[in-house]
């Protein structure tokens, strides 16, 4: 007959009121029939220790399950809020128990931590995923906050090209667009009375493919007076001179006669030229408005003059005469001239005077303004390994000043792949997120490591798994990062992390494994070092994600909020995916996060010896424990024919098929192997006899073996955490569901 237990204190489960239940009824019923918040409190069920959604309610349990529900506790902060300093503990539990014997202590075990997870509860958290860290939102993320509000790329206030003088050279991984910064300073020159633009853009550092030059969001073909040339790294540029200075001093001074404007300096200490240009401009033209109304003709002249300084500023010579010029017009538009002269390499400053008076009647157009003053070094052989973009634009209605700092490209980064089969091929395109962990982690931008000590061969099978997935990283980052955190972000579009084991740089991917690499059960787990940490939902946890990504169909930020089917959108959690730029991606990895969130919220501690050094982060152990009911464990101390003799009675469940599972000799788990009860309550008696050791001597240790019936010989747990302790190991690791797999 079934028995309803009233337990009114976990910890005292002396302290209990026993009811029958004359026949089976559904949990649902079970809650109502008997009152189980009768202070209607909220409160959870649980099935056999697992947490029993509401919408699975309608099942009526089995003789065998063990059926809890456990009251939340509630803040006494006053005004309906919760105030975790006042809350009271007071936890009512009411256990429906199918069968007589043995309930006790499988409620006191689940109880137990069932109990410590509603305190964890009262924090609350966002976002739980203890395998791979969770993007932090752009509110909270260092490098959304500080380092993407200034990216002339991802910022769309600070979009265009800007001169970072000491700053950051850009790296791209993938395919992006990009506002490529100055590689030198822009300057101007004027030649038929146009104004030339020159500047010199720096795309990335290594090669890199570009798919589209733009001018704002029009492509670059549609402006016939822009020329460009794309310098591969360690070419020279051939388009023009891009190493040029300006002198900021000179802008716009009015030339008089018999008065010299200047000298000044024309380049920096420790530089050298061997050419100067001068720009002079005729704002108001240059005429004379005669008598019959028409233009006549004037004349200006001027003469400029430049001698050597050293790196103090002290002249190295007298002044010499570098040109006297005279231009005559009769045009009452802006007049604009470059004149270029060429010296002998060294450090110059230059004077101008004008020579004739200047007309200043009403009728005539007779001044003159030194606008710039340029000095041209000897262009250099190569900017090194970067892919840099030369554009030289004529001024004309269709380029604005504004437009001509609002040049980008869509490009994708070449880098070197590497295969087990023929090693290091050439720079390639590719989007792959494993061949740019490799390149900033051999780059001379990056951390320069020798092949020895990057796992390649796991980072070839990984790139398989993101190619046919679909998984890419497309990113920028031309702000200063460390080579840590830079390999961890394009790691995390991949569903993965990077390791440092052993001088060894590895590259964690959370994907589904079906073989545990280790199996621990009570003989090989120290006594009183096991426990469990429930992570109970509370009303700051998340109910869904909404990621943020880069949209390569539109080239700025987008987002999408993702959910498990039975979760509402009324509390998301805030992701910032970088580097992810496709929606399919951002969707898979918002619900592999929702299903973390969900699915994996029992932390597991226990130590062991050193037994414990076989698995690393991220693999899959089996653990079993009779506590918690993951199956019955110990060891095998004889074996007769397909008869194994156990050094622990087992439990048999009536109407149920039974399984083992043993313990190999590298620690790792095999398959279950069907069994029947034999003769004794400690053996089993196997319907195939597997082909491996089972070792029952004193030498070494027994083989070990896991049992039960079919999905609780174990509990499977992904490893997230290692820890020797002198001549012991301390392993932490998360419950494993195959529900975060779905995508």
């Amino acid at each position: 007959m079934p028995q309803i237990v009233k337990i009114q204190n976990p910890f005292n489960l002396a302290d209990s009121e026993v009811f029958c239940c004359l026949k089976q009824i559904s949990v649902q019923d079970i809650a109502d029939k008997y009152n189980v918040s009768p202070q209607n409190l909220p409160y959870i069920c649980f099935l056999n220790g697992e947490p029993l959604l509401r919408q699975y309610w309608n099942m009526t349990p089995k003789d065998t399950d063990h059926v809890a529900f456990l009251c939340l506790p509630q803040g006494g902060g006053g005004g309906g809020g919760s105030n975790p300093v006042k809350i009271v503990l007071t936890v009512a539990v009411m256990v429906a128990a199918y069968y007589t014997g043995g309930w006790a202590a499988a409620a006191y075990g689940k109880l137990a931590g069932a109990v410590a997870a509603t305190a964890v509860s009262v924090g609350g958290s966002m976002l739980v995923n203890a395998v791979i860290p969770t993007p932090a939102s752009s509110l909270t993320s260092s490098y959304s906050s500080s380092s993407l509000e200034t990216s002339p790329t991802y910022s769309l206030n600070a979009q265009g090209n800007q001169a970072k003088l000491g700053g950051v050279i850009p790296v791209l991984y993938g395919r992006h667009i990009i506002y490529p910064d100055f590689a030198s300073t822009p300057y101007t020159e004027y030649a038929n009375n146009e104004q030339y633009l020159y500047q010199l853009h720096v795309l990335t550092q290594g090669y890199c493919e570009v798919e589209q030059i733009r001018i704002d969001d029009t492509p670059i073909g549609s402006f016939a007076e822009v020329e460009y040339e794309i310098i591969e790294p360690n070419k020279n540029v051939t388009l023009f001179n891009p190493n040029v200075v300006v002198a900021a001093e000179v802008s716009g001074v009015e030339l008089f006669k018999d008065t010299y404007s200047g000298g000044f300096v024309v380049n920096p200490e420790d530089t050298k030229i061997n050419k100067i240009g001068i720009d002079v401009v005729m704002n108001g033209g240059l005429y004379y408005a005669n008598d019959s109304g028409g233009l006549s003709s004037k004349t200006v002249q001027w003469q400029v003059e430049a001698r050597l300084i050293d790196d103090y500023g002290e002249p190295q010579g007298d002044w010499t005469v570098l040109g006297t010029e005279s231009y005559s017009a009769a045009k009452n538009t802006p007049i604009r001239l470059t004149y270029f002269y060429t010296v002998a390499l060294g450090r110059y400053e230059v004077r101008v005077t004008r020579l004739d008076t200047k007309d200043t009647s009403a009728r005539a157009a007779h001044a003159i303004y030194w606008e710039s003053l340029k000095g041209y070094m000897e262009t250099p052989s190569s900017f090194g390994n970067m892919t840099l973009l030369a554009i030289k634009m004529r001024a004309t209605n269709n380029l604005s000043s504004n437009s001509s700092r609002k040049v980008n490209a869509i490009i994708t980064r070449k880098v070197r792949t590497w295969s087990s089969s023929s090693g290091w091929s050439e720079p390639i395109k590719s989007r792959s997120i494993a061949w740019a962990i490799t390149d900033i982690l051999q780059a001379q931008y990056g951390g320069r490591l020798p092949d020895e000590r990057i796992h390649l061969e796991e980072l070839e099978q990984l790139d398989k798994v993101w190619t046919s997935r679909g998984d890419y990283f497309d990113g920028i980052f031309d702000s200063t990062t460390t080579i840590w955190e830079a390999m961890s972000k394009v790691a995390r579009c991949g569903r993965a992390l990077p390791i440092l084991q052993s001088g060894m740089i590895r590259i964690i991917r959370d994907d589904k494994k079906t073989i545990p690499t280790a199996m621990f059960t009570p003989r090989n787990i120290l006594k009183d070092s096991f426990s469990i940490e429930y992570i109970m939902p509370s009303e700051d946890t998340a109910d869904s994600v909404k990621v943020q990504y880069f949209s390569s169909k539109y080239w700025k930020y987008d987002d999408v909020i993702t959910k498990l089917e039975d979760s509402s959108e009324e509390n998301p959690a805030n992701v910032d995916l970088f580097g992810c730029t496709d929606k399919a991606q951002a969707e898979r990895e918002g619900y592999y996060m929702c299903a973390c969130n969900r699915y994996r919220r029992k932390y597991i501690t226990f130590s062991t010896e050193l037994e414990g050094l076989i698995p690393t982060y991220g693999d899959l152990i089996s653990i079993t424990h009779d506590l918690c009911e993951w199956g019955q464990g110990g060891e095998v101390i004889a074996v007769s024919g397909n008869t194994l003799k156990l050094s622990e009675n087992l439990t048999w469940l009536p109407n149920e098929e039974h399984f083992i599972c043993l313990r190999l000799s590298d620690g790792s788990m095999s398959e279950p192997y069907q069994v029947t009860k034999g003769a004794l309550n400690n053996e089993v008696v196997l319907t195939n006899k597997p082909n491996l050791e089972i070792y029952t001597g004193t030498a070494r240790e027994r083989t070990h073996f896991a049992f039960g019936i079919k999905g609780r010989i174990s509990m499977y747990a992904k490893v997230i955490g290692v820890k020797p302790r002198g001549d012991t190991v301390e392993i932490s690791c998360v419950n494993e569901s195959d529900e975060v797999y779905k995508t």
